[in-house]
């Protein structure tokens, strides 16, 4: 299909460009691609994630908190 590029754009609710690499490598790895399946996942288990740290937390709650979410259990 011409001109039907959603496949390839990246999604509306992608993870927060500010987080560094080694948390983006952590949460992919993890399998988190998107902003809102970390609403499905809490912050306990994040910060065990091997890269995740209080920073990365910091701007994934914030970034989730700017869309109506949260982490789980919040």
């Amino acid at each position: 299909m011409a001109g039907d590029d959603t496949e390839l754009a990246e999604p509306s609710d992608g993870l927060p460009p500010r987080i560094g690499a080694p948390a983006r490598r952590a949460l992919e790895r993890a399998g988190y691609l998107r902003l809102s399946q970390l609403a499905d996942a809490n912050e306990a288990e994040l910060r065990q994630l091997h890269g995740m740290g209080p920073k990365a937390l910091g701007i994934l709650r914030d970034a989730l908190a700017a869309q109506g979410m949260s982490f789980a259990g919040e």
